[in-house]
């Protein structure tokens, strides 16, 4: 019990001893803005290059009018160490989370047998 409580203390030592020579991030730019109605937005730009921007609101998001919800829009983009920018876009809203970016797979296109199908199925009133 002893050596475990000592070897914790040693532990706590060593992840709170300084990390080599990282010195924090400048932040250059920083806005905030939260209204009454719920709708809000913020964005930053750090000394590295890195920007992130994100705005939301209160939107009904299913048939009652209890179904509310937060829908959300924004962006981020940094620079890897390789010197390419990558930017993401985002949305966040009753269809969930859709990321876009240059940089970030797509999924192939729907095979046509497929598509048919389910053409055939919504003819169908199965969908």
């Amino acid at each position: 019990m002893k050596l475990s409580i000592v070897a914790l203390a040693f532990l706590a030592v060593a992840l709170a001893a300084p990390q080599g020579d990282k010195k924090p991030i400048e932040i250059i730019s920083s806005n905030s803005e939260m209204n009454a109605d719920g709708s809000y937005s913020f964005d930053f730009e750090s000394a590295d290059g890195t920007k992130v921007s994100e705005s939301g609101n209160q939107k009904q998001v299913g048939p009652k009018p209890e179904d509310i919800g937060t829908v959300s829009k924004g962006s981020y983009s940094f620079t890897t160490p390789d010197g390419v920018v990558l930017t993401v876009n985002w949305v966040a809203d009753e269809n969930g989370f859709q990321a876009t970016g240059d940089h970030l797979p797509t999924p192939p296109p729907i095979p046509e047998h497929v598509v048919k199908m389910l053409a055939d199925l919504k003819a169908a009133g199965l969908l």
